[in-house]
């Protein structure tokens, strides 16, 4: 090992101490987002996954500490890996660079993918009018009581309490939401 390290010169030992460094920094990194370390909860230093920390969708930042350890991985293991085939040590440097710069624009696409994937889940009622299902539980007629409907909304199957202006609709009859009356109440009517 010895003999090989002294082998090298000093810009390749250079490169290959960045190299490392890096490396070790993104295992950190890696362990620490699967363990949910890597947001403000977790700890008081920000590296968190180039998003805006707001929740909200906002522009992806580009200088952050994990794109520079991005950079170095594919600029320090492209030196290493095309070190023999460029002989060029300008030419090396500026392809290697190029890779380093290609590769944090890949993760940031990555990680702009993932966030787009995400839903919050709450239900906004507003979406219910007008949304059909099916009586659960009988509804009395002339708004005398309350039954229960299942209607799909927002592309899942939730479960309401329900009101009718009209007749009584029997267990499994077809309803169309006309209006939300509270946040767990619709008013229906037959389909």
């Amino acid at each position: 090992m010895e003999e090989w390290w002294s082998s090298l010169g000093l810009f390749m030992q250079s490169v290959w101490c960045i190299t490392l460094f890096a490396s070790l920094v993104f295992v950190i990194q890696t362990i620490m987002t699967f363990i949910g370390m890597d947001t403000d909860g977790g700890m008081d230093v920000d590296v968190s996954a180039d998003t805006a920390t707001d929740g909200d969708s906002g522009p992806f930042q580009l200088f952050t500490f994990r794109n520079f350890i991005n950079f170095l991985l594919g600029f320090g293991w492209s030196i290493i890996s095309f070190e023999k085939a460029i002989e060029n040590q300008f030419v090396l440097i500026l392809v290697s660079a190029v890779i380093g710069v290609l590769l944090v624009m890949a993760v940031m696409a990555i990680f702009r993918f993932m966030s787009r994937m995400e839903q919050s889940g709450t239900i906004n009622m507003a979406n219910a009018v007008g949304c059909k299902g099916n009586v659960y539980l009988k509804i009395p007629g002339e708004k005398r009581g309350e039954g229960k409907v299942q209607i799909s909304i927002q592309g899942a199957i939730r479960e309401f309490d329900a009101l009718t202006v009209g007749e009584e609709l029997e267990t499994g009859a077809p309803i169309r939401v006309v209006e939300v009356i509270n946040d767990n109440t619709l008013l229906v009517e037959r389909f």
